[in-house]
């Protein structure tokens, strides 16, 4: 079922064309990845479908009954509510569909209406139909998915009273992204979900989305999480838009694919087109080929001439070198403690750094990555334990945050007045890289989007040849294209590097060494992220395996001391289970007796005679209500008395 189109959708911006003819369709559980730079208008596509925006031309389709739920991005949750209450505040509609049971429930016994079976019966059958109602609607179990949902973004029970005021920016748009996916709607619509989300998250987000009953249209900058739930994808360029099959490594491979067929028709054309104009210009004037020359001409007239393929758009190009070599050993952590003020939020943190190592540190939301590279650089003082850099290191640091890129100054002189030795036009050349050409370079730093100041304070990085990069979250705010440009750029860096990262394809493609920050210190896995998945998933089994291992000794310990009892003990033994098979026959009878007593009485309840009698009606339910009582306590003793004789040991 097609449950979205956009027809021949445009968009400007005053003169600026932002898309032009763009055609899109989400039809059920279709998962849609939107791609392209930073600035081709993909947010802005986004905010048209999900009505946020209006359009200049083209029309969206969309049946009534279809619902959309949007999140933009860096969306925060702004309330005076608890986590729980907010969230809760969804299922306001089952909320009144329960407390309209329960008050039924209580009407159910007024004497009033007791006294009128007519209304009686019209009373019990609306309350079946709402219990229906209530029930497929989700209302038994609203409040565990509430708990699912907080708990896989990482809110626990502690949590759920917390008062959103009180929230960092990234908890409060992990919460919008919570309550977004608990109204389900038909089309769910995401710009940059990934964002403040750590490892774990995104793993939890990925299966939860794979899952989802609706359609999904998202956009991410996060390769792996594309990878994982993209089923088409869209690429919005110059524009325009073209739609592609499968998941984003797909996408590469056909837009690859495609490229180069485009390519050979058009250089074949161009051959053929020059060809003919050869013959022409050859034959046009003799007298016994004109006419063919005039064929050709006409021919040639005819044909539809193909555009030359246009590639990729400019990208930014660039490489990271260094002044000189650092020793053999960078860097010693031993038995560290940071944190702030005389907090710590991590301890024991122990790992070595070699020359020419690429080290991803990675663990929960705030565990304390970011606050460790800040106390290696100095910027915190460490709380315990000891740090040392090895001989000749000079470190540059790249900060998640472009703390230090919030100025008035131009882009020209934010990276000029760092070198005030070299010309201009080694200036401009550098940043034109960077891709800040023409104009671009007289912006104040203070206007530039996110995208801009990550690429501007990589070219500030990159000027510094520091042969240690240490870097806090590089990826942040750069589209597909740039990140690998970076990566392309970190694996060529003869230098050492350290770096915190939740994109998982970018550790994939950098780490050498993974460093995870746990609650108990560091654990260390010699190789990329993909390793560490399958040395993380080795070391669970083999938990698995030794908790096995010890239930079976002890099992053997317990059938053991089974063997050894002794013959009188055997006899009790064989005494007591005789004795609790005979009370569980005797409960079975019970529970029989008075399951047709209660089917006896219903019976009495319906009899027409009864309906008009209110003191009979009333005695009828009373002595149902002691039986329903009598017959729950039996069946739980029968269960437990089951229980014992199934678990005993055998004789």
């Amino acid at each position: 079922m097609i449950l979205l189109q956009a027809s021949q959708l445009t968009k400007s911006f005053g003169a600026e064309a932002i898309l032009s003819n763009i055609k899109l369709e989400v039809k059920t559980k279709d998962r849609v990845a939107l791609v392209g730079r930073n600035g081709a208008g993909k947010s802005t596509l986004l905010k048209i479908i999900a009505g946020e925006l209006s359009y200049d031309s083209g029309e969206i389709i969309k049946p009534k009954s279809v619902s959309i739920g949007y999140l933009s991005q860096d969306t925060g949750l702004e309330s005076s509510k608890s986590i729980w209450d907010e969230l809760e505040s969804v299922f306001q509609h089952l909320k009144a569909m329960e407390k309209k049971l329960r008050k039924m429930e209580i009407d159910m016994s007024d004497p009033e209406l007791l006294e009128n079976p007519v209304k009686y019966e019209k009373h019990l059958q609306e309350y079946d139909q709402l219990q229906v109602s209530f029930k497929e609607q989700g209302g038994f179990q609203y409040e565990a998915d509430i708990r699912s949902i907080l708990h896989g973004l990482q809110f626990h029970d502690k949590d759920y009273q917390s008062p959103i005021q009180l929230l960092s920016g990234g908890q409060k748009t992990r919460l919008a992204l919570g309550k977004l996916l608990l109204t389900r709607p038909d089309v769910l619509i995401l710009d940059e979900p990934t964002n403040h989300l750590d490892i774990e998250t995104l793993t939890w987000l990925e299966r939860y989305l794979q899952t989802y009953e609706g359609a999904v249209l998202v956009v991410s900058h996060d390769r792996y999480f594309l990878d994982k739930i993209a089923t088409q994808v869209y690429e919005l360029s110059r524009t325009k838009i073209i739609p592609f099959a499968g998941n984003y490594s797909n996408y590469l491979r056909l837009k690859a694919d495609m490229y180069e067929k485009e390519l050979k028709a058009y250089e074949k054309q161009q051959e053929e087109i020059s060809k003919l104009k050869d013959f022409i210009q050859k034959n046009l004037a003799r007298a016994s080929t004109t006419k063919r020359a005039q064929s050709r001409r006409k021919a040639l007239e005819k044909m539809e001439l193909l555009d030359r393929p246009q590639g990729d758009e400019k990208s930014a190009h660039f490489s990271f070198d260094i002044d000189r070599q650092s020793g053999n050993d960078v860097l010693k952590v031993e038995h560290a403690a940071i944190g702030y003020g005389q907090k710590p939020i991590c301890t024991d943190i122990t790992f070595q750094m070699k020359r020419k190592d690429s080290i991803a540190l990675i663990g929960p939301n705030g565990i304390g990555k970011s606050t460790l590279l800040k106390t290696l650089i100095k910027q915190i003082p460490l709380l315990d334990g000891e740090f040392q850099f090895g001989a000749n290191v000079t470190i540059g640091y790249y900060d998640q945050e472009q703390a230090n890129l919030r100025s008035n100054k131009r882009v020209l002189d934010e990276l000029w007045d760092n070198y005030p030795g070299l010309p201009e036009k080694e200036i401009r050349t550098v940043l034109g890289n960077f891709l800040f050409s023409g104009d671009d370079v007289l912006k104040p730093v203070s206007a530039l989007s996110g995208g801009e100041k990550a690429r501007l304070a990589l070219a500030k990085l990159m000027m510094e040849k520091s042969n240690v990069l240490i870097l806090d979250e590089p990826t942040n705010h750069l589209d597909l294209d740039s990140k690998e440009i970076l990566e392309n750029a970190l694996i060529d860096y003869p230098g050492t590097i350290l770096f915190v990262s939740h994109d998982r394809y970018f550790i994939n493609r950098i780490a050498t060494k993974v460093v995870e920050l746990t609650g108990d210190g560091t654990k260390e896995y010699l190789g990329d992220y993909d390793y560490y998945l399958t040395k993380k998933e080795e070391l669970e089994e083999v938990k698995k395996l030794e908790a096995q291992a010890e239930i079976a000794a002890q099992l053997n310990t317990l059938n053991t001391t089974v063997r050894k009892l002794s013959y009188e003990e055997e006899k009790e033994q064989k005494r007591l289970e005789r004795q609790k098979k005979r009370q569980v026959e005797e409960l079975e009878m019970k529970i029989e007796r008075l399951e047709l007593e209660i089917e006896s009485i219903q019976e009495e309840l319906y009899k027409p005679e009864n309906i008009e009698d209110h003191q009979k009606l009333l005695e009828l339910q009373t002595k149902q209500e002691k039986l329903h009582a009598e017959l729950d306590q039996t069946v739980e003793e029968w269960t437990l008395l089951a229980e014992e004789i199934e678990t005993a040991p055998k004789s």
